[in-house]
This record gives structure tokens, C-alpha cells and sequence, in this order.
């Protein structure tokens, strides 16, 4: 593993320092832009009340009114207000396609909970707000403009350009999830060499530039209810054993279970990157667990902070709970949600194993809920990281380049899961805990959405190949 994780660090740790290089300013392309930006955030597109259709139509005539032939444009609809859109820029064919994927629906966002109209869009302080501000209708609207600039330049790449919008990638386990239903239905349309996709990110501190990422793996999700039966009885004489105790018990015992630690070439280079500068206990407990010495008294430092802790193992967290039907009687019923989030080579059989010898109690239930994707680690392309280091270099030099994998996940699960290598990137850089993205009065950089507009249009034509 060793050599595995330092092989990799050399080769992708820090950008070469290249002459910085301005963002152009082409104004016609950035007021384009900012229109097709605007049309976008503000169509409601969360599942209660939006319409992910109307969005793609919105986005295909975009497409048309630009040039692209109708032949060339799809809008695909796997339900009522589930819509898709499939555009292709044509090359030479030369070399295999590559795929651009955004989504465009949203998470939910209650005007009286925020302190502008989430659809919206506001300009103010230096910041765009609105809900999918920049979750994911920033990509989405960069990767539409930019197709449209480098059609107007007449560029004639060395493969075709696929930029595939979708929907439902906010909903963990919908069959109407875009990426998920254009690979199981209409691979042709997108199929590619390789894609890029959202996930990666760039992080500020304190205004300025620390990181450019590149996902190159994410955690698997998986939930588990945890059931317990009882007969329950009047609240009068009650019993220690009862239904909400015993599940209450049992919580407790998986909040002090932690599954095996260990690192993949990802996690590797990740952390003995990230880690450079913090206490020395932490850089000892990571140099002991890449030469395979996980007990827990070793790594307690890498274990203790959560943001490392998610990166060397299998997490699984109670996140909801249910029980009871009247105050003045002991439950029938109780039950729990747990969300595991596992590593993406990690026997999802293990987990339902490791759980249930946590819970140590055969009357609690542990029930697996929907349907696994696993997903495969993206393989370390050199065309595609050189050419991140590269341009992350141009913009902003001296930032390191550093490989991620993510907590969460993204549609690049169903595109590794169908063979397809995904790397999340984006350019756009912003403060950790302050984008609001999944939460309130979500806000992206005015500067830093430019920025990653430039960023995305050079790294695709570089991958594009051509002229």
C-alpha cells in the first residue's frame, strides 16, 4: 500500500507552477451566461412542486436557437415532470466520446425559512443566492454556455462532447434518477470514454484558494431499520425490557462501534496531503495505518476527527427514530433508521454482520432498506489529471491538485457502476460550510462561478482534443 500511496502522491500532489493566467472576458459569452443561468436556477425543479421537464425543454431550445441541430438535441421523460436532456457537439471521432453530466433538480427549500426567495436569483455582496445557486445548476449552466461557445468557435474536437442534464440525483433511491435511466435505457446516447461530473470542488479559507479536488471515488450508501417487537402493555406497570429501551440500548452500542480502518490509493494520497500540516499525532497515526497497523489505540488521532474518520472507514449513524402509539402505553413498535456510508470496495454482507454483532440483542431487528449501488474507485487517469493539475496551475497557481473521495454521493455512482469512469471537478471554489448547498440561503462566489466557468471550458477542450 505504501508504495501504491506514494506513487500516486508524487504524481498528483502539487500542480507545476506555470504563469498565471488570466480568466478571459468575453462579455458576450459571460451575459449568455448569466441569462441562461438565470432562466435555469429560477424553474422549480425540487420534487414536491417543481418540473425537472420543463427545465430541459428550457435547456434544449437553448441548444437549438444556438445552432445545434434537432437531431442532435434530446429531451427524454421518464415520468410526469422527469425530464432529461441529451445534447452532442460532434468531432472527428478520432477518439471516443466523453461526457459532461450535471443535475438540475434541487433539494427542497421553504421561502419562509429563508431570507430571500430561494427561485429567485439575487446578486448581492460579490454572491449569486438561490436554491441550486450553485448545487448543481452551476455546472449545469456552465457546461450549456460553454458548449454553446465552442460550437460558435467552430471547434472540431478530436471526440464527441455529450452533455447529458438530469434528473432525481437528489433522491437516493428514485427509478427515475436521470443518470441511472439513460445508462439502463439509452446507453447509446451517453455513452463515453470517461465523464466529468460534480463531487470534486475547490475549497477557499478565508477568502483564498487552498485546494483544487478531483473525486475519484465516493462512499457507498446503505440504510438499515433496526425493529423491535413488543407486546407492549399499560404504562402503569412498566418493564425495563421495553420496546424503546431496548432499541434505545442498542443505539448506544452502535454509536461506540467502529468498523475496521483502513486506506485505498484515494484515501492514501488524500489525507497524507491534507494531514501535512496538522499535529504530529495525527501524521504518526496516518503513517502507522498506511503500513497496516489499524488498532484503534494506534489511529485514535485519524479516528477522533470526523472528517478523517469518514475517509478510513465504514460510518453508519442513527438518523431516525420512530415509536409508540399513546403517552400512557409502552410501545408495540420502535424503530430506528441507520445510514451507513461504506467504503467502496466494503461487503455490504460485512455491514449487515458488524451491525448486528454491535447491537448484541437478537429480539432488535436489522432490516437492509432499498438498493446498494456499489461503485468502483475511477482509475488514476494521467491525460486527465495532468490536464487538471495543469489549468488549476494556469488559474490559480501554487494550489495543490488533491484527490478526493467523497462522503456522499453523486451520479458518478451509476456511471462507475456501469463501467464508465467518472472524475468530479468544477473549478469553483468556495468556503466549507458557508455555500448553504442542502440547507439554508445557498450562495456561490460571483468571482469564483466566472472562474470555474473558465476553468471547465479550458479542461474540456483540452480533453476534447482538436482545434
Amino acid at each position: 500500500m505504501r508504495m501504491v500511496i506514494n506513487g500516486l502522491i508524487s504524481a498528483i500532489a502539487l500542480s507545476s507552477l506555470l504563469a498565471s493566467a488570466s480568466v478571459s472576458q468575453d462579455n458576450s459569452n459571460d451575459t449568455l451566461f448569466r441569462s441562461i443561468y438565470k432562466e435555469l436556477v429560477e424553474i422549480n425543479t425540487t420534487e414536491s412542486s417543481g418540473d425537472t421537464l420543463i427545465a430541459a425543454n428550457a435547456m434544449a431550445k437553448r441548444m437549438i436557437d444556438a445552432g445545434f441541430p434537432a437531431a442532435d438535441v434530446q429531451v427524454l421523460s421518464s415520468a410526469p415532470r422527469k425530464g432529461n436532456m441529451v445534447v452532442r457537439l460532434r468531432g472527428n471521432g478520432a477518439k471516443k466520446p466523453m461526457l459532461l453530466l450535471a443535475h438540475m433538480d434541487v433539494v427542497e427549500a421553504k421561502r419562509e425559512d429563508w431570507a430571500f426567495d430561494p427561485f429567485k436569483l439575487k446578486e448581492s455582496d460579490g454572491y449569486f443566492r438561490a436554491r441550486g445557486a450553485l448545487d448543481d445548476k452551476a455546472m449545469a449552466s456552465i457546461f450549456v454556455t460553454n458548449l454553446i461557445r465552442m460550437r460558435a468557435e467552430g471547434l472540431k474536437p478530436d471526440r464527441d462532447i455529450i452533455l447529458a442534464l438530469t434528473t432525481d440525483e437528489e433522491l437516493a433511491n428514485s427509478p427515475h434518477d436521470g443518470a441511472r435511466w439513460l445508462l439502463e435505457n439509452h446507453r447509446a446516447l451517453i455513452d463515453a470514454e470517461f465523464a466529468l461530473n460534480e463531487g470534486g470542488g475547490a475549497k477557499m479559507r478565508n477568502g483564498k484558494p487552498v485546494s483544487s479536488n478531483i473525486q475519484l471515488a465516493e462512499k457507498v450508501y446503505r440504510s438499515f431499520q433496526l425493529e423491535v417487537k413488543d407486546p407492549g402493555g399499560h404504562s402503569a406497570q412498566p418493564r425495563r425490557d421495553n420496546a424503546i429501551t431496548r432499541l434505545a440500548e442498542g443505539l448506544v452500542r452502535i454509536a461506540d462501534y467502529e468498523f475496521p480502518a483502513r486506506l485505498n490509493p484515494v484515501t492514501g494520497a488524500y489525507l497524507q496531503i491534507i494531514t501535512k500540516l496538522d499535529a504530529p499525532e495525527v501524521r504518526s497515526a496516518l503513517a502507522a495505518l498506511m503500513a497496516g497497523d489499524n488498532r484503534p489505540e494506534v489511529i485514535a488521532p485519524l479516528s477522533r476527527r470526523g472528517n478523517y474518520n469518514s475517509q478510513i472507514r465504514t460510518t453508519c449513524v442513527a438518523t431516525m427514530l420512530e415509536a409508540g402509539h399513546a403517552e400512557n402505553a409502552m410501545a408495540q413498535t420502535a424503530r430506528a433508521t441507520i445510514n451507513c456510508r461504506l467504503l467502496p470496495d466494503e461487503n455490504p454482507d460485512d455491514v449487515e454482520r458488524g451491525l448486528k454483532a454491535a447491537v448484541k440483542d437478537e429480539k432488535i431487528a436489522v432490516i437492509p432498506l432499498g438498493t446498494i449501488v456499489d461503485s468502483p474507485a475511477s482509475p488514476m487517469s494521467p491525460e486527465i489529471i495532468k490536464a487538471v493539475e495543469e489549468i488549476s496551475a494556469e488559474l490559480w497557481p501554487g494550489i495543490p491538485v488533491i484527490p478526493t473521495q467523497s462522503g456522499g454521493y453523486t451520479d458518478s455512482r451509476w456511471l462507475r457502476k456501469h463501467g464508465i469512469p467518472a472524475y468530479g471537478v468544477s473549478g469553483i471554489f468556495s468556503e466549507e460550510g458557508k455555500s448553504g448547498v442542502h440547507g439554508l440561503n445557498e450562495q456561490v462566489g460571483v468571482k469564483q462561478l466566472f472562474e470555474g466557468k473558465e476553468y471547465l471550458y479550458r479542461l474540456v477542450r483540452r480533453l476534447a482534443g482538436g482545434g
